[in-house]
């Protein structure tokens, strides 16, 4: 049973990584995008912003489309499968060409998230569910960051194209660990049927806009502090942009740790911790030292991904037999504000520079708490023996 139990949370983990190992992976990457095409850098954005767009229409719908399907198979399945897009936009001749492909990219990544954080519900309780779930954030952080860190090294070194070869061997790799190691959930039978209405309580609202303001401060900080260094008097280019994001790694060790800690504690205090750290890192970046933005891009990374943890199991623990219909709204209006991110910063950025982007990524940090404050009923997992 423990060697079980470790491959399940190992694959979880993998699951994590299969579904953020492309999603970002053009945010180091704008500024060639912008010269290959001929575009400007605010247009390379859409190649962020349609992926996030498609993951925010898609997500509703895949309790629907694969709830009669085993959530390994599943799983699996979506993993194997966005290898073939990524592939398809290293051959892409035009921008539009890497924008459909972007955009089916974003139609597979919520199967992957979706149905994972159901696993998770539908396999562990109470204490256990934080735990498991701050492991498979802690996946979407090592997968977020190899995806912008492999696509910048590659496009500087070699070539853009090749990056995207890459990648998708990748998530032919990860795919097959998933299938190999994660075991089949037990039969779904004794649930009863999820109904939408379930997804729409109080508490599961303020989740839904909690997700909402934390991806839209994270794509806005990644995606224009990358245009700011990449100015005088920093003049990064793309592999030390992909290098930049090394600072999401800090999240690998301290959100497993963060996850066993607040096991027995109510989700919103999980969720202050995030918040300060989001506040000071992203007030860090506004000074000049380099070192400084990077200290500050750390901190603030690692509190959005401690934010996503404790909105994900304060889902998975509340959303009682609506979990994957509750993980599919949150996915859309998660991945709404991850595109609202890259966009609406744009006139800010134009008129005010970076100081004027931090100044809203800070307003939505303190909004996030302000609403799990609010909205959320304060909640104590129950410590129930894993199975």
């Amino acid at each position: 049973m423990k060697p079980r139990l470790h491959c399940a949370r190992l694959a979880l983990f993998l699951c994590g990584c299969a579904a953020f190992l492309n999603l970002y992976a053009t945010q180091s990457i704008l500024q060639t995008f912008a010269t290959q095409f001929q575009i400007s850098a605010r247009a390379a954005g859409w190649s962020i912003t349609v992926t996030t767009l498609a993951v925010a229409v898609t997500a509703p719908f895949v309790s629907r489309l694969t709830g009669r399907f085993e959530q390994r198979t599943v799983i699996a399945g979506a993993a194997l499968l966005l290898a073939v897009p990524t592939l398809m936009t290293a051959y892409a001749d035009s921008f539009a060409d890497v924008l459909v492909w972007r955009f089916v990219e974003g139609m597979l990544i919520p199967v992957v998230f979706a149905t994972s954080v159901a696993y998770i519900g539908d396999r562990w309780q109470g204490s256990t569910v934080t735990e498991v779930t701050s492991l498979y954030v802690a996946g979407t952080v090592l997968g977020g960051f190899a995806g912008r860190f492999v696509t910048g090294v590659i496009t500087e070194y070699v070539g853009w194209r090749e990056a995207f070869e890459w990648l998708a061997v990748l998530s032919l790799m990860v795919g097959g660990f998933i299938q190999f190691l994660l075991p089949a959930n037990r039969p779904r039978t004794a649930m009863r049927s999820a109904t939408s209405s379930g997804g729409f309580r109080r508490p599961l609202l303020a989740a839904y806009a909690v997700g909402f303001c934390v991806l839209f401060s994270q794509v806005a900080a990644f995606t224009y502090v990358g245009l700011y260094l990449g100015l005088p008097p920093y003049n990064l280019g793309p592999a030390a942009l992909g290098a930049l994001y090394m600072v999401f790694l800090l999240a690998l060790i301290v959100i497993p740790v963060a996850g066993r800690l607040s096991k027995a504690r109510p989700h919103a205090e999980l969720l202050s911790v995030a918040v300060v750290l989001g506040v000071t890192g992203s007030a860090l970046t506004l000074l000049s030292p380099l070192w400084c933005i990077v200290a500050g891009l750390a901190l603030s990374s690692t509190g959005v991904f401690l934010a996503q943890a404790a909105a994900n199991a304060f889902i998975s623990a509340s959303a009682r037999d609506s979990k994957t219909v509750a993980v599919g709204i949150y996915l859309t209006c998660y991945y709404l504000g991850g595109s609202c991110g890259a966009i609406i910063p744009a006139a800010i950025w134009e008129h005010w520079g970076w100081p004027g982007c931090v100044s809203l990524i800070i307003g939505f940090q303190l909004l996030t708490l302000l609403i799990a404050l609010i909205g959320w009923t304060p909640h104590r997992p129950e410590r129930v023996p894993t199975p």
